[in-house]
């Protein structure tokens, strides 16, 4: 099986299983500031302690560290509540084994299921694959996590150690702006659809990357708010998350009320005539795919043509540079290239966002497991 070969993942599975408390602390040196965390969250701990059938991700210390010395460590420890969330994110709602996974990817509910954070039914979601002899898991902004050890096992499932801290999806708004998707975010902006895209749940946006807002530069110039609201919510599809692993040659509604259909050929995916060039980057409410070309509500019959980029707004032509990103600071920080979620490196972008309701912030609580470090 592919997933012999993890074995120099350097394998911890005991012979019998023991309690989480116990497993925990039997990796003491690799997981101490988690268990320092996790002994300020003691309603946490009982619930996790009596669950069963779960997968926990354990960032070692030094992944801890590196969260700490980075911009989205720094940003979230002013947050409150963030522990408690972060936490539950490195809950796999399921028991998997390393053998559990393939060169294929899953898309795993975690225990993240507060609203403040995630707005996907059956809770937040992680990426989850076997590449390059080891394991691989993708979270907010494609950060990805490594697994240094694996198959410690105790009651009830499985822990993973690994190497980074793992990312809350953002909003779309924020994403937009991390992944330097700046004409969708001013685009978003100039038709005053940002709070409304953030607050829809179970989402699938279709995202246009800035170099097809520019082909049809032309045309985008004189939009009125109502022809540019049009254009945007053609590309938004609400009550389906679709991930690139739920994706089949089918039409979806979106919120435009027009269809957009989705073609598989030769395992790449289209909508409509527009190729997603970047799937699967996970947003607090859903997951977007970044595709090629600027979807057109008047033109739902285009076709895919794979040996060209389609321009779907007959008679436009390109500009010198990307439309609505006057204002709009670029800020890219995550891969923009088809294999992204299971190659790119961790993302120092502050993801997280929550309404603020005066709980402990992150910053008090990792104080004293932040001298564990030194």
């Amino acid at each position: 099986m592919y997933l012999k070969k993890l074995l120099p993942l350097g394998f911890a599975a005991t012979a019998s299983a023991q309690n989480l408390t116990d497993a925990l602390a039997s990796q003491n040196s690799s997981l101490s500031t988690l268990n320092s965390l996790l002994s300020t969250q003691p309603g946490l701990v009982s619930a996790l302690a009596g669950a069963s059938n779960i997968t926990i991700l354990a960032p070692s210390n030094e992944a801890f560290g590196s969260f700490l010395n980075s911009s989205a460590g720094k940003s979230d420890a002013a947050l409150p509540d963030l522990v408690a969330a972060l936490l539950t994110y490195h809950v796999l709602n399921g028991s998997y084994p390393a053998s559990a996974f393939t060169n294929a990817s899953m898309f795993i509910p975690t225990l993240l299921t507060n609203t403040s954070y995630a707005n996907v039914t059956g809770g937040q979601r992680v990426e989850a694959m076997a590449t390059n002899n080891t394991v691989v898991f993708t979270s907010g902004l494609l950060s990805t996590s490594m697994v240094t050890t694996a198959n410690i096992n105790f009651t009830g499932g499985v822990i993973h150690i690994v190497d980074t801290v793992l990312t809350i999806p953002a909003s779309d708004s924020s994403t937009a702006a991390a992944a330097n998707l700046t004409s969708l975010a001013g685009a978003l902006s100039a038709a005053s659809l940002v709070p409304t895209v953030d607050s829809l749940s179970d989402v699938t946006i279709f995202a246009p990357s800035n170099e097809a807002f520019q082909a049809i530069g032309s045309a985008v110039g004189n939009l009125s708010t109502e022809q540019l609201t049009s254009i945007l919510t053609y590309h938004v599809v609400q009550d389906i998350v679709g991930y690139s692993t739920l994706l089949s040659n089918t039409s979806l509604k979106t919120v435009n009320g027009a269809n957009v259909t989705i073609t598989i050929e030769d395992g790449d995916v289209f909508v409509n005539s527009a190729k997603v060039i970047t799937p699967n980057v996970l947003v607090n409410n859903g997951v977007v795919h970044v595709i090629d070309g600027v979807l057109n509500p008047n033109a739902t019959s285009l076709a895919p043509n794979p040996s060209t980029t389609s321009v779907a707004f007959s008679g436009a032509s390109s500009i010198s540079s990307a439309p609505f990103t006057s204002g709009v600071a670029p800020a890219t920080t995550i891969a923009s290239s088809a294999t992204a979620g299971a190659t790119s490196s961790s993302s120092s972008a502050g993801a997280a966002q929550a309404i603020q309701t005066g709980a402990v912030g992150l910053g008090a609580l990792f104080g004293g497991a932040a001298l564990l470090l030194i």
